[in-house]
């Protein structure tokens, strides 16, 4: 009852009181709308104020001074405009609900393909794409997030429009409409593009994110009023949502599985992929152990792991936090065990000390001194260590992090900076002292982390040194934050992975980008200069690289989609191509014209069907047309030479149409002549001449025909080989394959933008959108089955997700391989 009380309170009947509808169901819109004002008034308010503050920041970084100016001007108009963008979007919702019970009429272009020619074709301007990508971008998010909530409010708008329920396409509070007023609203306050979007990403932050609790009031206000009380939505188990053609027969294959779990394959661009969970990666890895092995603590860690999700935000953050103890004291025993196993000894106990605190970091592999007899005394006891505060450690690592600014110095390891760290606090607090054994586990899982990372990121790349500059403010992040190794996208973390993958995946030989190396430089920079305990430095920097990585995918984008277009017109192409041989090859079965007229048929004439189908379809006049053409040139040429006049109408045609796919005119008259006339002949030109003339010329489409071997039939296929091809014929465009490029096993990353299921052709392009191959799918799939290509899964996808599996296989194999305490006595 709290949400329809302010709503009601707040109405304006007279609003509504045109719209054909009963009394209750005005008095419902005028509450919807009045509750739609109460939550989105102040973001609407905001969005203008943010996007002002957006555009003085985009000023200060201009390229010129004309730039700046630009800007200026679109900054200058957002103050006209600001009290008036609020009443004019809530005034074009009131419209959008007063129009409930209109009859519903989807958005089509302005222009309608049939009233369009080839004269009129043209290609899509980039205004409209950035906006489109910008705009389906939120769109699509917002309705996966908020799916139950929309399939709830649509069947109730239904009920209040008399009709069917209603998709989230027409939904007055759906994000299609909100988007379409958004963007209806920029071009009449006429704000330039580059404004324009900003104002999409603007609204995004501000009203967007408050679309699903408008969501949710309105279902309550409608469900308390009466409209379908105690309605809920019960999801069906469908297909994976990512595969985008439905597929019978044969055809139909599962999903990807690997080790007997469904993994998705990855379509982002680079630096959109969701980070794994690293508490479930810790809990798996700990659960993978023989029991006898197992940690203590690894048991609640699987417990709460798969206890079931509490509700509320407060139940969520103590979920959060019962999970991070019990998994980092079981990341902690598990290393022991480990470190044991690599030394020859017995588990030791978690918490004991042992000889990494007294003597330095106890690296995984350091083997012990092996006791025995030895005539020689005793040595005296060394004194104990002693463990350093944490405060002495973090103000003996800022000394070490002030050194390195600045410096490009040699790069070093984790396990370099551990010593360094030791031997600065020996020298400062006393040969004594060391750290605590947890601070040991911290670098040593670090040690292991970046060493798994390292492998993945070439040696030469930029990254690697940035890398290196970013160890001292890690490992203070690491040290600080008991949770690093099993917090969901901790700042550090997310950083890390932003400056690796770059390493990995966009700094190569042929494709380095100075900008993003410079973006990198600078986050980099920021963070070893500002960082002093405070996590949203990192939140910062990483912030800057992630709105590089967007910017490029966004580029990325609209330059694969120009690609897509090419190879799309290639399938009509062929498509058209293949119909206009069909209908020749039957014409040639069944009426069976001479030789000769048959290869003009299959030569010339097959081009005037391929451009008819290619303008005007299967289903028009045209091809109507063309059709009865090529029956009468089939019943005139089989007629005995001499019987009969050419057919003058009939020629003049072929003649015409022969013309408008590039024949010149004597060509086009002379083949013409032979196609309407008795047997085919032609006493006024020669055959020979005339073929010689044909075989010299491009044909219509020729260029897209490119390898011959795709129209010869491929190969028969083995049982994994035909697996892989059952996949591929069902996978997502966008999908992200990992080819191998030689003898070393280095991998290079492409993504496949698009293929047909006609002519069985695929297209790749790089992080960059840049096409950089086709392959047919058949020997794709061969290339699958023999290794040298492989799918790149969500789980897989992120870098330091990678390596934090890494790193966990080698503990847990380590530890399975320690002797038990029963074994060793």
């Amino acid at each position: 009852m709290s949400a329809s009380a302010p709503s009601s309170s707040h109405a304006d009947p007279a609003r509504f009181a045109h719209v054909a509808a009963p009394p209750r169901v005005r008095r419902l819109l005028a509450a919807l709308h009045a509750l739609a004002a109460q939550t989105l008034a102040n973001p609407l308010k905001l969005t203008i104020v943010e996007l002002e503050r957006e555009l003085f920041r985009d000023a200060e970084r201009a390229r010129n001074s004309q730039i700046q100016a630009d800007i200026y001007a679109q900054t200058r108009r957002l103050h006209e405009i600001n009290a008036q963008f609020a009443p004019r979007f809530l005034e074009e919702l009131a419209e959008t609900l007063a129009n409930l019970r209109q009859p519903r009429v989807r958005h089509v272009p302005a222009v309608s393909p049939a009233a369009m020619s080839a004269t009129t074709l043209t290609l899509v301007a980039d205004t409209d794409i950035d906006r489109d990508i910008v705009l389906v971008d939120i769109i699509r998010r917002e309705s996966q997030r908020s799916a139950s909530a929309l399939q709830l409010l649509g069947q109730r708008f239904g009920v209040l429009a008399a009709g069917p329920e209603f998709d989230v396409e027409d939904m007055p509070f759906g994000p299609q409409v909100l988007c379409r007023i958004v963007r209806g609203l920029g071009e009449q306050f006429e704000l330039g593009l580059e404004t324009q979007l900003a104002l999409y990403r603007v609204f995004d932050r501000q009203l967007i994110e408050r679309l699903g609790e408008l969501l949710e009031r309105a279902n309550i206000l409608l469900g308390h009023e009466g409209i379908l009380p105690g309605l809920v939505y019960t999801p069906y188990l469908a297909r994976s949502a990512t595969t985008r053609r439905i597929v019978t027969g044969p055809e139909r294959t599962a999903t990807p599985r690997e080790g007997g779990k469904v993994t998705r394959p990855l379509t982002g661009w680079s630096g959109s992929a969701q980070s794994g969970s690293w508490a479930a990666m810790t809990s798996e890895a700990m659960g993978d152990l023989p029991a006898s092995r197992r940690p203590a603590a690894a048991e609640p860690v699987a417990a709460a792991a798969t206890a079931p999700p509490s509700s509320g935000a407060d139940a969520v953050g103590a979920a959060a936090q019962d999970l991070s103890a019990p998994a980092m004291s079981a990341l902690h025993q598990l290393l022991d065990a480990a470190r044991h196993a690599s030394a020859g000894g017995t588990p030791g106990v978690a918490g004991q000390t042992g000889a990494g605190a007294a003597g330095g970091p106890a690296e995984i592999g350091a083997t012990a001194p092996a006791p025995g007899p030895s005539s020689a005394p005793p040595p005296a006891p060394a004194p104990p260590p002693v463990a350093v505060a944490s405060e002495a450690v973090h103000a003996t690592l800022a000394k070490l992090q002030a050194q390195s600014v600045g410096s490009g110095g040699a790069r070093r390891s984790m396990a370099d900076l551990h010593n360094a760290l030791l031997a600065q606090m020996r020298a400062d607090h006393g040969p004594q002292a060391a750290l605590t054994v947890k601070d040991d586990d911290t670098f040593d899982l670090l040690d292991m982390l970046y060493g798994q990372i390292q492998r993945e990121v070439r040696p030469d790349a930029v990254a690697a040194d940035l890398l290196a500059r970013l160890q001292v403010p890690v490992a203070r992040a690491a040290l600080s934050d008991p949770a690093f190794f099993v917090r969901d996208q901790h700042p550090a973390r997310e950083l890390l992975n932003a400056v690796a993958e770059a390493g990995a995946n966009w700094l190569g030989e042929e494709d380095v980008d100075p900008q993003l190396v410079q973006k990198l430089g600078r986050a980099v920079d920021q963070v070893v200069s500002d960082y002093q305990g405070d996590a949203a430095v990192f939140e910062t920097a990483n912030e800057d690289v992630q709105q590089h990585f967007r910017a490029l995918a966004h580029k990325a984008e609209l330059a694969e989609r120009r690609h897509v277009e090419a190879a799309r017109g290639k399938e009509r192409l062929e498509a058209a191509k293949q119909q206009a041989g069909a209908s020749i090859e039957h014409l040639c079965a069944r009426a069976e014209p001479p030789r000769f007229v048959q290869s003009l048929l299959k030569q010339a004439w097959s081009d005037v069907l391929t451009l008819t189908l290619l303008r005007h379809g299967d289903d028009s006049e045209q091809w109507q047309q063309r059709e009865q053409e090529t029956a009468r040139i089939a019943d005139v040429t089989c007629q005995a030479p001499g019987s009969a006049p050419s057919d003058a109408e009939l020629g003049s045609q072929v003649e015409t149409a022969l013309t408008q796919v590039g024949y010149h005119q004597d060509e086009a008259a002379a083949i013409a002549r032979r196609l309407s006339t008795p047997g085919g002949e032609d006493d006024s030109s020669s055959r020979t001449e005339l073929t010689a003339r044909i075989r010299a010329r491009t044909r219509l489409g020729e260029q897209a025909e490119g390898n011959e071997a795709r129209k010869v039939a491929p190969l028969a296929r083995n049982m994994a080989e035909e697996d892989c091809y059952r996949q591929l014929r069902t996978l997502p465009f966008g999908t992200w394959f990992e080819f191998t490029t030689n003898q070393q096993g280095d991998l290079r990353r492409q993504r496949l933008s698009w293929y047909s299921l006609v002519t069985d052709n695929a297209l790749f392009v790089n992080p960059r959108g840049q096409k950089v191959g086709e392959h047919s799918l058949d020997a794709l799939a061969r290339l699958m089955a023999h290794g040298q290509v492989r799918l790149v899964s969500e789980d897989k996808s992120r870098l330091i997700d990678r390596a934090w599996q890494a790193t966990l296989r080698t503990l847990r194999s380590l530890a399975g391989n320690a002797p038990t305490v029963e074994s060793a006595q």
